[in-house]
């Protein structure tokens, strides 16, 4: 298939992703296909519609234009909003040609190779011209209107082969150079912290734009959100809570309820809603354990397993049968719901004002259930499903893609390669240790570093946790100048930019294939992972092993 930079490009037109998806689905495999490229010059910016680059044979700039599109004269014309509105769509794919081409040849990683052949063209995917229609400006073979469309894939050929204008064809080689300066990596010598903060900041944008979902569930009261690692559930999960509370529309305003099971990802959600304005502000965010103690449940043991899977559901929900009205909620949700059992859910629904139409929004991905037990909300729920993975890079997010219950799509952009360092179960922590090192050696700041073991825990997570002081242990993850230590189990939710992964155990434990998925999936930018290779292979699997180099 096709190479395609972005994986799952969003298109402002129809025309545009007709075009691009014509293109992917017929052009050839060595082939690379780019779209919604955006270069600033010193004379304007420029919009790159599509580009396709072609080993041996040319680089396409094309512009595509939608709707109905016709030329009088010297003049090129467009339908909008029912007006006919003066174009220059020769101009615009000509200039932004020799921008691109100026933009990779002033780029170190062209280094010195001579020049290669740029092409453009144009796409009216809806308007048709008659045979042999051409222009000063535009050659026959370079326009290609809507009946062109059958044969795209030839034609983009021809219109690059026959611009070549003396110049020699890219070669694969030049074309893996210019995928590269477009994916704007940065040189080892920038600051790594910056280009992961700046691509965090692409990420927030994209989950953002994802919230859209939220409007599906405008009219539904129970609703489950499914999505794999890095799909943004905690992000839609938080929005739908704030728009929940403060009404939305015709909507009124709810008494909301966010739940979890851990703590540190309820840490992490009550500093989010903290941030926000007083009317969006849910009447409870925290632990389903929390949710318990504010109606009288006991604090109990954190040794007895007993008490916190039987004894406390029990209690809590005797406790919510007995809540006054004003004390219950009209809408509950629960982020990280796979790990909920059974007997959990009696408490929350009977939580509701209305439990026969009380709002129980669910966000879950059952891959991450590492827990031994398991439980489903006993009522019905519409299914919903994110498939885009938005948090991690390509690289990191191919790593862990097998371990996935079903195919997500990378949408998190570029990063350095995922190591793997080999060591024994027994020397795994201290190995790791040396990896930290070398992160921070490299200029990665400590706070965006977290070690995560799968089996005993780190030695330093050991010395700063209490069983007295849970609470102080998570809210050091957001200390500024600590690298986090912490296991798979209590990080779910949580991620940093760096992420060393400390396959510590000997052997392959239950659920060990939920650890392994849970912590490669931590890191947003850079993950190393470190252990035995016979005991990841078991744990994982070839495709694993393979995109690990084991």
């Amino acid at each position: 298939m096709v190479r395609l930079v972005p994986e799952s490009p969003v298109f402002t037109t129809t025309s545009e992703q007709q075009v691009w998806e014509r293109l992917r689905d017929t052009l050839d495999p060595d082939d690379v296909l780019v779209a919604n490229l955006r270069i600033t010059d010193e004379r304007k910016d420029h919009e790159i519609d599509l580009l396709v680059l072609m080993p041996d044979v040319g680089a396409l700039v094309l512009e595509v234009k939608g709707s109905s599109v016709w030329r009088e004269g010297d003049t090129w014309w467009i339908t909008r909003r029912g007006r006919a509105t003066e174009i220059l769509p020769v101009d615009q794919a000509r200039e932004a040609k020799f921008a691109l081409r100026t933009y990779a040849e002033r780029d170190p990683r062209w280094g010195s190779r001579q020049r290669t052949a740029w092409a453009h063209g144009v796409v009216t995917p809806y308007s048709d011209f008659p045979p042999g229609t051409e222009t000063p400006d535009l050659p026959h073979w370079a326009l290609h209107g809507k009946s062109a469309m059958a044969t795209l894939a030839d034609r983009v050929r021809t219109n690059a082969a026959k611009m070549l204008h003396h110049q020699r064809p890219p070669t694969a080689d030049d074309i893996d150079a210019i995928v590269d300066i477009l994916n704007g990596r940065l040189p080892t010598s920038y600051d790594v912290n910056a280009d992961a903060e700046d691509r965090a900041a692409t990420v927030d944008r994209l989950t953002q734009e994802q919230a859209s979902i939220l409007n599906v569930t405008r009219l539904l009261h129970r609703v489950e959100v499914r999505g794999g690692a890095g799909s943004g559930k905690t992000v839609l999960a938080l929005q739908q809570a704030k728009q929940l509370t403060r009404g939305r529309g015709d909507l009124k305003a709810k008494r909301v309820a966010v739940l979890c099971y851990s703590l540190g990802l309820a840490e992490h959600l009550k500093r989010e809603v903290a941030t926000w304005h007083r009317k969006e502000r849910p009447a409870f965010v925290g632990t389903f354990h929390d949710f318990g103690r504010q109606w009288g449940a006991p604090e109990g043991d954190r040794t007895n397993s007993d008490f916190w899977e039987v004894d406390l559901p029990q209690l809590m929900g005797d406790l919510a049968e007995g809540l006054d009205d004003r004390e219950k909620f009209d809408a509950i949700i629960v982020d990280e719901a796979q790990d909920f059992a059974d007997s959990w859910w009696r408490p929350v629904l009977t939580a509701l004002r209305d439990e026969e139409v009380g709002g129980l929004y669910v966000y879950s991905d059952e891959n991450q259930r590492i827990f031994a037990r398991f439980g489903r909300p006993p009522v019905q729920l519409v299914p919903l499903v994110l498939d885009h993975n938005l948090r991690n890079t390509r690289q990191i997010h191919d790593s862990f893609g097998p371990l996935a219950p079903s195919r997500m799509y990378a949408s998190g952009g570029d990063g350095p390669d995922v190591r793997f360092v080999a060591s024994s179960a027994e020397d795994a922590v201290a190995t790791a240790d040396d990896v930290v090192d070398e992160m921070i050696d490299a200029g990665w700041k400590p706070a965006n570093i977290m070690l995560l073991t799968t089996g005993k825990r780190h030695p330093i997570q050991v010395e700063r946790t209490d069983f007295h002081d849970q609470d102080g242990y998570w809210r050091s993850f957001w200390d500024p100048d600590e690298v986090f230590y912490g296991h798979v189990l209590g990080c779910k939710g949580l991620e940093r930019m760096a992420v060393v992964l400390c396959v510590n155990e000997p052997e392959v434990r239950e659920r060990a294939r939920e650890r392994l998925y849970v912590g490669m999936s931590r890191a947003t930018d850079a993950l190393v992972v470190v252990g035995d290779p016979r005991v990841i292979r078991e744990i994982g699997g070839e495709a694993v092993a393979r995109r690990l180099g084991i």
